[in-house]
């Protein structure tokens, strides 16, 4: 079959106003850039005219400047699940002007193919190649791209030449049946395929097929500094003793790691730590500090939903297919995130926190309670169902004025019952098997910053007794302190003695 081949404006004038959009992607890898922009530009148009011209929009994970971030600015989203890391849409989504779902994101294709979201209008699917017969290959992510190709109404393909057709191969598409005739999905070690290096569409149902030479919109981080190291040698630290007393097979246990700076310290320590053996990685994103380890032989393979690589990083890959080839596995998200496959694998989860409490809860999302941050992303999959779970961040934040350790969180994406270990730079606190109270001791002394120990060792005294010792009128003491002083160390524990 042959397909219309259109121009980004003219492919954008599919979407209608109050449609149900799905995108392909996950984190800018794999996002489409071309058609979104001009979707905007039909709402700047409709919207100037005094129409309403808003959708909902639907993908993997977080998408890049040229989706989350201009139909953000153009007030072109009315609703949007399940993740974004995009600074506009974080502003409109605090300022009420989205509304935002924070969804675990192996939740979110199967939540779709339950009619939670009621029907898909259009799918826009980034690929490096599309065949006659509607087989679409996915270029560096895979998210929920299956799913919603196959609900989707209409379909628009973006045919982007920057993704290169050597990576051809490296997709394992695969999608789950839904209740009550799901089966085990069958994959036993991280380099398992199970799917299909493509989608299988419908042809009739691509409406238009962009031809674009796009780079992702890949995002940089900064190198390790002095903080962001000593976790990482906390967590290598941590884990080497572990092995070393037989907590963990001395074979080792694939490894997740979330996305970010302290994400590349850790696994740069792990890498660098010849008491860890070579390892693999069952996780969502890989990052360029994952293609350097597995260049210098310390990680076997990496299976993963996204390549959220620099684009030197990602050119290096297409170009040396030969090394990376079988080493490298892109699955769709409700696979790369699938919280059977997790416990199967005895997978180490290892996320960032904003904060934690004494107790071990976890806020991941929230600034202070109410300003979303990002969003829970895919670390609920990976914590509730690890061997290990791992949250680690520095102790403080804002030159100190904000401690990561407080008495409870302002938001909970993590409670204790799931949180295994908390690292910071100043120690590890192994919460497994301990009470509430116990827990508390250990978190306190092994990670709170000096400047906060006996403020919180003063609160643990003021909130007495019981199973989780509260003051419920101080147990967000600092928070209000930091919210009225600007400093949280100026917390007065006697405001609320009674």
């Amino acid at each position: 079959m042959s397909y219309p081949y259109l121009s980004a404006a003219e492919a954008a004038t599919f979407v209608k106003h109050g449609m149900n959009i799905g995108v392909s992607g996950f984190t800018p890898a794999g996002s489409p850039k071309a058609v979104t922009p001009e979707i905007a530009k039909i709402a700047e148009a409709e919207h100037a005219k005094g129409n309403p011209f808003q959708i909902s929009l639907f993908s993997g994970a977080s998408t890049g400047e040229s989706c989350d971030g201009i139909l953000s600015r153009t007030h072109a989203m009315r609703y949007r699940a399940p993740y974004t890391t995009n600074g506009d849409f974080r502003k409109a989504v605090n300022n009420g002007e989205i509304a935002y779902n924070d969804i675990h994101l192996s939740q979110m294709a199967q939540e779709l193919r339950y009619g939670f979201f009621g029907k898909l209008d259009v799918a826009i699917i980034e690929a490096c190649e599309l065949t006659a017969d509607g087989k679409i290959y996915l270029t560096a992510a895979g998210g929920i791209s299956p799913t919603v190709a196959q609900m989707a109404d209409k379909i628009i393909v973006e045919l982007n030449a920057f993704h290169s057709k050597n990576s051809i191969g490296l997709h394992d598409v695969y999608q789950p049946l839904d209740p009550p005739v799901r089966r085990e999905i069958p994959i036993y070690k991280p380099s398992d395929r199970i799917g299909t290096p493509y989608i299988q569409v419908d042809p009739k149902k691509i409406v238009g097929v962009v031809e674009v030479n796009i780079p992702d919109e890949a995002r940089g981080f900064t190198e390790p500094d002095e903080v962001t190291t000593q976790i990482g040698h906390n967590v290598a630290s941590f884990l080497a003793a572990d092995l070393k007393r037989g907590i963990i097979p001395k074979t080792f246990l694939p490894l997740q790691s979330g996305v970010g700076n302290i994400a590349n310290a850790v696994l740069a320590a792990l890498g660098h730590d010849k008491n860890i053996p070579a390892f693999e990685m069952y996780t969502e994103v890989i990052q360029d500090s994952v293609i350097a380890l597995m260049k210098e032989g310390r990680i076997k393979f990496g299976s993963t939903c996204s390549l959220s690589v620099t684009n030197e990083c990602l050119g290096e890959i297409y170009e040396n297919m030969a090394f990376f080839g079988d080493k490298l596995v892109m699955r769709p998200s409700e696979i790369s995130n699938n919280p059977e496959i997790v416990r199967r694998l005895g997978i180490v989860a290892m996320n960032t926190a904003i904060e934690a409490d004494i107790y071990g809860n976890v806020n991941s999302t929230h600034i202070t309670g109410t300003k979303m941050m990002n969003g829970l992303g895919g670390s609920g999959d990976f914590t509730r169902n690890a061997y290990i779970s791992i949250f680690s961040c520095p102790s403080v934040a804002k030159g100190g004025c904000i401690s990561a350790i407080v008495p409870m969180v302002s938001h909970v994406d993590h409670n204790e019952h799931s949180v295994n270990v908390v690292i910071t730079e100043q120690g590890i606190a192994d919460l497994r098997g301990k009470s509430p109270v116990e827990r508390a001791h250990e978190i306190i002394e092994k990670c709170a910053h000096p400047d906060y120990k006996q403020i919180l060792w003063d609160y643990l005294k003021l909130a007495g007794k019981g199973q989780t010792p509260h003051s419920l009128k101080a147990a967000l003491g600092m928070h209000v302190s930091l919210l009225e002083k600007g400093d949280m160390r100026l917390t007065n524990w006697a405001d609320y003695a009674n």
